[in-house]
C-alpha cells in the first residue's frame, strides 16, 4: 500500500473493511503530518461523509416522534435570508436530506436564496443539511452536537467522532495536503457544520456504517423511506459512460446515494475538501462495506486500488471506474 500511495502522490490512507456486518480489518499507511505516521487511531476530516451522520441523527429523531419528515420546517425555524420568500414554507426534512430544497450548495456573499422551487429539481446542497440541523435544534431545544451525541455517537459506539467536539479530543489528526504534496493550513472549527468538517477514524465510521445497515434507532417506516430512492440520478450519472458499468437504477435516498444492483442496494457517499478525499459504501443485503479516508487532494486516486486489493464488490468497482473515466 505504501508504494501505491507514493505512486499516486497521496500522503496517507486509513481503511476499515466490513464483511457480513462486522469489522474484519483496519489499517493505515503513509504520513499523517510532519514526522508523523498515519495509524488506525488517526482522525481525518470526513468532508461530505459528514452528511450521512447528520441525516442519521435527524432520522432517528423522526423515528422517535421528535421531528417530522414531511411537515414544513418553517413552523419552528426558517433562515432569516429567506424571510421574504414564501417558498420557505414548503421546505421539509425529506427535501433537505434528498437534495431537493432548491437551495445552492453554499450561500454566497449576498446570503441564501433559492435557485429553484423546492421539490422540482435535484441539486447537491450543503445548505439543505444545515437547514435541517437548525430545524432540529429549534424544535428540540438542544444543540445539534448534543443531539448527535445522544442519538448517534453513543449508541453506535463512535467514541472519537464528532463535529466541533472532536477537535478538542486528545489524539492525532491527519494534516491536509494539496496535489503537489504541500501541507495546507487548517482553520479551527468553532461551530458545527452539518454537511462538512466532522472528524472520525475509519474504524469509528465503519461502526456507523454497520448501524446504518442494521437500521439501528429507526422505525420500520423511516428506514424504508431512507432506503428508497427519493430522486432519480440515473440519467445524470450515466450520461456519456458505458451503460454496462451502471446499475439498473441510481438515486438519492435520505442521506445517501443509492446504487440499485440486482439482488440488493449499495449505499454510497464520498467527500472532498481541500486536502481530503473520503469514501464509504455498504451493501445493504450482505452487510459488506468499506471506509477509506485520505488527507490529500489526490486521495480519489486510491479508491479503486484499495477496493480492488480488498476484494470489494466488482459491480461497485466497475461503476466507479466508469465514473472516473
Amino acid at each position: 500500500m505504501t508504494d501505491t500511495l507514493r505512486e499516486q502522490r497521496v500522503e496517507s490512507a486509513s481503511v476499515a473493511l466490513i464483511r457480513n456486518g462486522r469489522i474484519v480489518a483496519t489499517g493505515a499507511w503513509g504520513t499523517a503530518g510532519p514526522h508523523r505516521k498515519a495509524t488506525v487511531d488517526t482522525r481525518y476530516n470526513l468532508a461530505s461523509l459528514t452528511k450521512p451522520l447528520t441525516a442519521e441523527v435527524i432520522l432517528r429523531l423522526v423515528s422517535a416522534g421528535k421531528l417530522s419528515l414531511d411537515a414544513p420546517m418553517d413552523e419552528f425555524w426558517s433562515d432569516p435570508d429567506l424571510a421574504g420568500d414564501p417558498r420557505k414554507k414548503t421546505l421539509t426534512v425529506r427535501l433537505a436530506l434528498s437534495h431537493r430544497t432548491g437551495l445552492p450548495n453554499w450561500r454566497d456573499a449576498k446570503g441564501l436564496a433559492f435557485e429553484h422551487d423546492p421539490g422540482t429539481t435535484t441539486g447537491y446542497s450543503g445548505e439543505g443539511y444545515q437547514y435541517a440541523a437548525r430545524y432540529a435544534e429549534h424544535r428540540t431545544g438542544q444543540s445539534f452536537e448534543a443531539l448527535a451525541g445522544r442519538w448517534l455517537f453513543a449508541p453506535a459506539g463512535m467514541r472519537v467522532s464528532g463535529y466541533v467536539s472532536a477537535q478538542g479530543l486528545p489524539g492525532p489528526f491527519a494534516s491536509p495536503y494539496d496535489a503537489a504534496g504541500q501541507r495546507l493550513p487548517v482553520a479551527p472549527v468553532k461551530r458545527y457544520n452539518a454537511a462538512d468538517l466532522a472528524h472520525s477514524t475509519a474504524k469509528d465510521y465503519a461502526r456507523f456504517l454497520i448501524s446504518v445497515q442494521q437500521n439501528q434507532g429507526l422505525s420500520s417506516s423511516v428506514a424504508s423511506e431512507r432506503n428508497r430512492s427519493q430522486a432519480d440520478l440515473y440519467a445524470d450519472t450515466c450520461a456519456g459512460v458505458k451503460v454496462a458499468s451502471c446499475p439498473p437504477w441510481i438515486g438519492f435516498g435520505l442521506g445517501w446515494q443509492l446504487l440499485g444492483f440486482p439482488g440488493g442496494t449499495t449505499m454510497l457517499h464520498t467527500g472532498k475538501d481541500a486536502g481530503a478525499f473520503t469514501f464509504a459504501a455498504i451493501d445493504r443485503a450482505r452487510g459488506d462495506g468499506i471506509v477509506i479516508l485520505t488527507n490529500s487532494d489526490n486521495g480519489w486516486r486510491m479508491i479503486l486500488p484499495i477496493l480492488e486489493r480488498t476484494g470489494s464488490d466488482p459491480r461497485l468497482i466497475a461503476f466507479l471506474r466508469g465514473q472516473m473515466n
